[in-house]
């Protein structure tokens, strides 16, 4: 049974109603009005719903499997529910988690029981915010998954290996959505300027391009906030004397209430901005660093981004000063997965404070471009005997592990021993800088090296001297 959006409500066989949202939707929300009816319409997730994928092919052929949608807000979860429903035989019976009780579900799955039986029909149970419901919530349902009575879609913001219980996850796929890009959600809102029927064609409204820049921006990927922002603008800007709606940037920083940051993300200012911050934390200003932080990430920059150089400052001009900044900036990394932006903003601030006011060493980076130009001068030197392990008798013949010294074996576990190759014996790549935790490691050496009895090492030379 495939089955238009705009076509009238029919009644099912058991005279049940059809699923909501297959109809034109008076009074809904922009957003609602606008979900696509077919794939063919629909906007994202190309690596999921393109030409030949699995997912794509499988909603064609009517071959649906138990699914958890884990994306985003407004990335089209709901709406690609809605679309497997009209593309498919099954009868559709949505939940929203917030509100649907166990009653509930027994209700629909004995609904869905009858209907299998008397008509051969089968059940799309679609839970919205499925990491809403408890472990007995979820628990009510995992039979029926099983045994087919219901094919369970889930939509959920939350990773679903933490929020859905293992055995529901062990009978779903996890289908992860990626996040609308800003030409997708441009798409989306041209077709509904356009769109006399669903949209607000009716309003004749166009849109400068500054608007749309900054109506994206601050939609932070999320169409459902885009297209509605857009309709409340239109409806609020009076036409001209020509019948236009002209919706303006101030029109849409009025309608937000947010205004807009002059910041091109795409271009020179980009690299401009995060150059700033980089410079702000390494010279230990977390004013400077919050302000610049703060450009970027109300300018629309990809937080994401942002935190891949967070970590990377972490490790290139914090390193063994404080190895703790490299654990705060995956931190932060993970918090920006897990709750998006704009709540993300404080957690990427935490940590380019903490940057900035962490002790700094760059003797990682140094020692670490010491090995790269050792390696692109053609250093392939082989492992030297007694480091090789003798796992034959014949390696064991050639000299595989022989005198090799076993740390352990000694006193304060320390052995002096040579670990690079012959050709490179007696090199010192990494030199501990002096600040923070790193002049604890540099303590620790010193007395290892005079336990060894050797000549050299750290005690004489300076941070980040050469060889």
């Amino acid at each position: 049974m495939s089955m238009d959006m705009f076509e009238e409500k029919k009644e099912q066989p058991d005279g049940q109603p059809e699923q909501p949202g297959q109809q034109p939707l008076q009074g809904a929300p922009l957003a609602a009005r606008m979900r696509p009816p077919t794939l063919n319409s629909f906007v994202g997730q190309e690596h999921l719903l393109g030409k030949g994928r699995v997912l794509r092919r499988a909603i064609e052929a009517d071959h649906i499997p138990s699914m958890i949608f884990w994306g985003p807000p407004g990335c089209g979860k709901t709406t690609l529910a809605y679309i497997i429903s009209a593309s498919t035989g099954a009868f559709f019976s949505p939940v929203s988690a917030v509100s649907a009780t166990v009653v509930d579900l027994r209700r629909i799955i004995q609904q869905a029981a009858e209907r299998r039986k008397a008509h051969a029909q089968k059940t799309i149970l679609f839970i919205d915010e499925i990491h809403r419901f408890n472990k007995s919530q979820q628990d009510a349902v995992l039979p029926y998954v099983e045994d087919g009575t219901v094919i369970l879609i889930g939509a959920t913001t939350e990773n679903p290996s933490f929020e859905v219980t293992s055995p529901l996850l062990s009978r779903s796929r996890v289908v992860p959505l990626k996040p609308l890009t800003a030409e997708e959600i441009r798409v989306l809102l041209i077709r509904a300027l356009k769109d006399k029927f669903q949209g607000i064609g009716e309003l004749n409204a166009e849109i400068t391009p500054e608007a749309m820049g900054h109506l994206i921006a601050t939609a932070n990927n999320d169409a459902r906030i885009a297209l509605n922002t857009l309709e409340i603008a239109a409806q609020n800007t009076p036409p001209d004397a020509a019948g236009k709606r002209q919706i303006t940037l101030e029109v849409i920083e009025d309608t937000l209430q947010k205004r807009a940051v002059i910041y091109d993300k795409a271009g020179e200012q980009h690299y401009d901005l995060i150059s700033a911050l980089h410079k702000s934390m390494r010279d230990s200003d977390p004013d400077g660093s919050l302000y610049w932080l703060a450009m970027m990430l109300e300018g629309g920059e990809d937080p994401l981004y942002v935190a891949r150089r967070l970590i990377r400052f972490a490790t290139e001009d914090v390193g063994m000063a404080d190895p703790q900044a490299l654990v705060v900036a995956m931190a932060a990394q993970q918090a920006v997965h897990f709750i998006g932006m704009p709540e993300c903003n404080l957690a990427l601030a935490e940590t380019a404070v903490y940057l900035a006011t962490a002790p700094k060493s760059n003797s990682l980076y140094e020692a670490y471009t010491r090995i790269q130009k050792e390696i692109n001068k053609g250093s392939s030197a082989s492992v030297p005997l007694h480091l090789r392990n003798p796992v034959t008798p014949l390696m064991k013949d050639l000299g595989y592990g022989k005198d090799y010294k076993y740390a352990h074996d000694y006193p304060d576990h320390i052995v002096s021993q040579e670990h690079l190759p012959d050709a490179l014996k007696g090199k010192e790549f990494y030199t501990p800088g002096n600040a923070g935790y790193e002049k604890q490691v540099l303590e620790r050496l010193k007395g290892w090296w005079q336990k060894k009895g050797k000549a050299g090492g750290p005690e004489d030379k300076g941070p980040g001297a050469e060889s």
